[in-house]
């Protein structure tokens, strides 16, 4: 059976009337036949909704739909006839709407508004839960969300991710500076950033990181590190010259006092000495951002920013030793393999390219004094370095010594004198005896020292005599 056979027909005829026509009210006013056909009776059979005819995706399959709210211009037109004394029914006929739907709008208070439709599910709705109490914990990097709700099975993209973070986010004030590009090989970047982490017991504990950015290429080393001191710097500086594979002509600090010291009267630094005789040896120039100007090196500015934003919330180590080799790791996946937002380059794609125009490296043997940590040996004659305790013969007890540590090895000197050679520790808290620690130790009592003793004089006696005694004394010299 056709639609056309049921007892429909004569509507289905008016809707196939306001298809040619274009629009639904004036093929109901044609035929006279009720404008709500428009609504009523159109999905029910399967017809299309001729263009510009409303949007009917909230009709039910009984065929029943929710009244559409009137555009702006009808209801503008239908406030200016009933200002010049036209009649409902008369608006109605003129505008080819219902007398109802005329009633309702003129004696309506305010322009109806559209009821409000029931929220949507959201594929991000399983996971709002952990994203609120990662916000309340302070990451908001929407990149990190994305990758742990990712972990977690959501399986869509970031931009409704990005509309729900959006309203829980702090407003940031602009900030304006001057980009300053270089060549290949010109520059690199260094500082010092400050992370917070929580130790198993819930205590706030701090920790440094150090770092270092190829200004051209973008490409990015970290190392974290219990202290930040000269020693500490100097090493973290040969190690991102190795990751790097060369050394940059020139690199740019704040005015940090482990670059410089202080400035004179004229306001010319006064370097830290060590570390300049370190950039002078291994060849390259110290240059200085402007005092409370560190903005002048942005680039690696925003780098502690990025490492702060995107791998130090979801680091969890159990030492220094685990949390550097996450972080290289993540270096090698995330930092240097996207694509980045100035150069619109993978890092590793242009680092590979700066590689040939940096400087080589020096023999690891010419910076070994630069590598060394002064120490002093306990009384027990262990030397404490990164957590752990390292023997030293014990004669060298309450002495100062020097550290040099490198990823297997950790050896201890006394100037040129190499005192104890220990493989490092694979965990803090560990203490490696040197052989032969002991050896010649005296194991009996030891002889006190006798402290030197005051004297205390006999107690002089004095003869007591009479007055007339020394008056006879007196006379007998008198006479004489």
């Amino acid at each position: 059976m056709t639609p056309e056979d049921t007892v429909h027909g004569f509507r289905l005829h008016a809707l196939r009337r306001a298809e040619e026509l274009g629009n639904v009210s004036a093929a109901c006013r044609e035929l006279g036949v009720s404008a709500g056909l428009e609504l009523t009776h159109w999905r029910r059979f399967g017809f299309d909704p001729p263009p510009g005819q409303g949007n009917f995706s909230s009709c039910g399959k009984d065929g029943r739909c929710p009244e559409e709210m009137l555009g702006g211009g009808t209801v503008k037109q239908m406030y200016e006839l009933a200002g010049g004394g036209q009649s409902i029914r008369g608006i109605a006929r003129s505008l080819g709407i219902s007398r109802n739907r005329v009633r309702k709008y003129l004696r309506s208070p305010q322009v109806p508004t559209p009821r409000p439709r029931p929220g949507r599910v959201s594929k991000l709705d399983p996971y709002k839960d952990y994203i609120r109490q990662r916000l309340a914990e302070g990451v908001d990097n929407c990149v990190v969300l994305l990758r742990e709700i990712r972990a977690r099975g959501y399986a869509r993209g970031h931009s409704i991710l990005k509309e729900f973070v959006k309203p829980y986010r702090l407003p940031r004030a602009p900030r304006a500076t001057m980009r300053y590009e270089t060549e290949p090989g010109e520059q690199a970047q260094v500082d010092f950033g400050r992370y917070r982490y929580l130790t198993p017991d819930g205590q706030e504990r701090w920790v440094w990181a150090f770092v270092c950015l190829l200004s051209w290429s973008r490409a990015l080393y970290v190392e974290f590190v219990d202290r930040a001191d000269t020693p500490t710097f100097i090493r973290c500086h040969a190690h991102a010259w190795e990751h790097f594979g060369g050394v940059p002509r020139r690199c740019l600090y704040d005015n940090t006092k482990l670059v410089v010291v202080g400035r004179d009267e004229d306001g010319k630094p006064r370097w830290n000495e060590r570390f300049l005789d370190f950039a002078l040896r291994v060849g390259f120039e110290v240059k200085l951002c402007r005092p409370y100007r560190a903005q002048t090196k942005g680039k690696t500015e925003r780098g502690v920013g990025y490492v702060e934003g995107n791998f130090w919330p979801g680091a969890r180590f159990t030492d220094l030793g685990d949390l550097n080799r996450q972080v290289l790791a993540w270096i090698a996946t995330v930092a240097d393999v996207r694509v980045h937002g100035t150069t619109h380059e993978r890092p590793v794609d242009r680092g590979a390219r700066e590689r040939p125009q940096l400087g080589p490296l020096l023999p690891r043997e010419r910076l070994v004094p630069f590598l060394r940590e002064e120490r002093k040996a306990g009384r027990d004659a262990f030397v404490r370095w990164s957590g752990s305790w390292y023997g030293v013969p014990w004669l060298w007890a309450g002495k100062t010594v020097q550290v040099q540590a490198d990823k297997t090895t950790v050896q201890i000197f006394a100037g040129e004198e190499r005192l104890a050679v220990h493989p490092r520790a694979s965990s803090p808290g560990r203490q490696l005896i040197v052989p032969g620690q002991w050896d010649g130790l005296p194991m009996g009592e030891e002889k006190k020292r006798r402290s030197p003793a005051a004297r205390q004089l006999a107690t002089v006696e004095v003869e007591a005599r009479s007055l007339g005694e020394y008056a006879r004394i007196l006379e007998e010299v008198t006479v004489r």
